[in-house]
């Protein structure tokens, strides 16, 4: 079973996500800040982060980059953010995929199969 950890200061949005993805049979934990998500990359080792950038303290870049420092998991970047340098600012953290949100279950589930196959 594939472990998803969600990242995302809205408790909302990672309910949203976890009640989807649950039902595919994909194994989901949440984080509801950058630095807990961060800290959750190294005790669950995922195999895969969903990762929001608009988040206060440690930002979604901030924790990307930190989360770069010590692993390879693959990164899908899920955001309201839209403009195009602060896109490419998350791939050049080390994000390996971007989807605007809201994104459809089936355009999510996609993403994050082709991450982890």
């Amino acid at each position: 079973m594939t472990k998803v950890l969600i990242i995302d200061d809205e408790p909302d949005t990672t309910m949203i996500l976890q009640g989807m993805l649950k039902t595919t049979n994909f194994e989901v934990v949440t984080a509801n800040s950058g630095a807990e998500g961060v800290e959750a990359v190294r005790q669950l080792n995922p195999d895969v982060v969903i990762l929001d950038l608009m988040m206060p303290g440690m930002n979604g870049w901030d924790a990307c980059r930190a989360i770069r420092a010590f692993s390879q998991v693959p990164i899908l970047i899920l955001s309201a953010v839209t403009n195009s340098d602060k896109v490419l600012r998350a791939l050049d953290e080390g994000a390996n995929d971007y989807l605007v949100k809201p994104a459809p279950k089936g355009v999510l589930i996609s993403h994050i199969r082709n991450l982890t196959s």
